[in-house]
């Protein structure tokens, strides 16, 4: 098993702090945005390695963090490497599906993968969802609820079937059809490999994450953790702001 984490982003949105600075090795409540991630996922059992994709721009800066990493011991045994896709700018960028799929190109056979982006803070425990998945034939996503109908238009929203089965997910959708979105947090079966292949060869809209697995739940089984439970994005100036303060009262 193994798991992919996506930070070749170049976050223009939040510049100037993030114009020669990589958005996840951003510090919240004194500690890299990314940091929170590795905990968890450091505690799944079973994993092999965890793959970071990078851009060249940032990538001697996640390939600093790391070494911090290896210095603290906290990694152990456990390998894990810092992929450049050389995308230099926010004009020549892969998008996530293709840097998914850049990094999946290293492994060398097809396995169980968790994917996540690496600006994100997940406010519920990784762990139990990935013995579930373990346990499971399908593929599985994340839905957390949202009630603000603004939100829910700038995001992925999900259509749920029976027994919490993804029938689609619509991103950005003027209409959302349900109080369901999805972050970027993904689990899959070894079927990826092919999958993402196919999406690339016939999509158009390589960036948001959210059109692969539209696509993916149309092709295969995709089912729902749905929880109740949140997650911080670091998506905006605001945002980052907001989880600063948030986690800083949290460790108070």
């Amino acid at each position: 098993m193994k798991v992919v984490i996506l930070c070749a982003g170049f976050a223009t949105r939040m510049y100037p702090l993030t114009e020669n600075f990589p958005k996840p090795l951003l510090t919240v409540a004194g500690r890299p945005v990314l940091d929170y991630l590795m905990d968890q996922i450091l505690a799944l059992p079973g994993l092999q390695a965890i793959h970071i994709v990078s851009n060249a721009k940032f990538f001697d800066h996640f390939c600093r963090w790391h070494s911090a990493w290896q210095a603290s011991g906290a990694i152990g045994e456990m390998i894990v490497q810092i992929h450049n896709d050389r995308a230099t700018d926010n004009q020549n960028r892969l998008g996530a599906a293709a840097d998914l799929q850049f990094a999946l190109n290293t492994i060398d056979r097809p396995s169980r993968v968790l994917v996540s982006a690496g600006d994100n803070i997940f406010r519920f425990p990784i762990k139990p969802l990935w013995e579930k998945f373990l346990r499971s034939h399908h593929h599985h996503i994340v839905a957390l609820p949202e009630t603000n109908r603004a939100k829910l238009q700038e995001t992925g929203v999900l259509e749920l079937g029976e027994k919490d089965r993804v029938l689609r997910l619509h991103e950005k959708p003027k209409l959302p059809p349900s109080a369901w979105f999805c972050p970027p947090l993904y689990f899959f079966q070894p079927s990826l490999w092919s999958k993402i292949e196919s999406f690339l060869q016939t999509s158009g809209n390589h960036d948001a994450p959210g059109h692969f697995i539209d696509y993916l739940c149309q092709q295969e089984p995709v089912d729902a953790f749905r929880l109740k439970a949140t997650r911080l994005d670091i998506g905006s100036l605001d945002s980052y702001h907001a989880a600063d303060r948030q986690l800083q009262q949290y460790n108070v």
